[in-house]
């Protein structure tokens, strides 16, 4: 049996379950701001990508909830963030960070996620990730009950260990995180097309 959904249908279906089981691996934005007090915030987010490369930037999008996230509200305010790449060796303390903390609580801390200063925006960033980019808010837009957050590159780091003198990640010592639908994946194997050796 093949099971086909028509728009009209979308609400008789657990439809974030199926696009989120569907729509994989993805990859994670950890996103460090600030809030006006000074407060370090730290959360991650699946919904993420390169949205241009002239300029470069970059997107993820913020979900709705009983009030708007302390990520989006710091976006707002100061006009900057830094999306954390996470590796397999952070993927503890990035789930800590996801858990629904109040506005005046420090991810950093919690999580026991070292910090460091960024260098072109006024936000920490963490410290053990194997790439930062920082990043200038170009628009939020609101699409339907979340919000689309894009953000011009204005900084880029990588760690030594993953970097290649060609300009490239080494995806090997990279070892992102992927999200699946509720759970997460080691992205570890890769292999180059065409490929004989692919189920046929």
């Amino acid at each position: 049996m093949k099971l086909i959904i028509s728009e009209k249908e979308f609400h008789d279906h657990s439809m974030s379950k199926l696009i989120k089981g569907a729509v994989v691996p993805r990859p994670i934005a950890w996103v460090s701001t600030i809030s006006s007090n000074g407060t370090r915030n730290l959360a991650p987010f699946s919904f993420f990508t390169v949205a241009s490369m002239n300029p470069i930037t970059l997107c993820f999008s913020v979900g709705s909830g009983q009030r708007e996230k302390d990520t989006l509200v710091n976006i707002k305010q100061s006009k900057e963030f830094i999306i954390n790449i996470v590796s397999e060796s952070l993927a503890n303390q990035m789930h800590e960070s996801s858990k629904g903390y109040g506005a005046d609580v420090d991810e950093f801390e919690v999580a026991g996620t070292e910090f460091e200063d960024g260098d072109f925006v006024q936000v920490p960033r963490v410290k053990r990730s194997p790439v930062h980019m920082e990043c200038e808010l170009d628009q939020v837009i609101e699409i339907g009950e979340g919000n689309l957050v894009l953000g011009k590159l204005i900084g880029y780091h990588i760690q030594d260990e993953v970097y290649e003198e060609t300009d490239k990640v080494d995806p090997q010592k990279l070892k992102p995180v992927g999200r699946m639908a509720g759970d997460y994946s080691y992205i570890r194997d890769f292999y180059t097309l065409p490929n004989d050796d692919l189920p046929k």
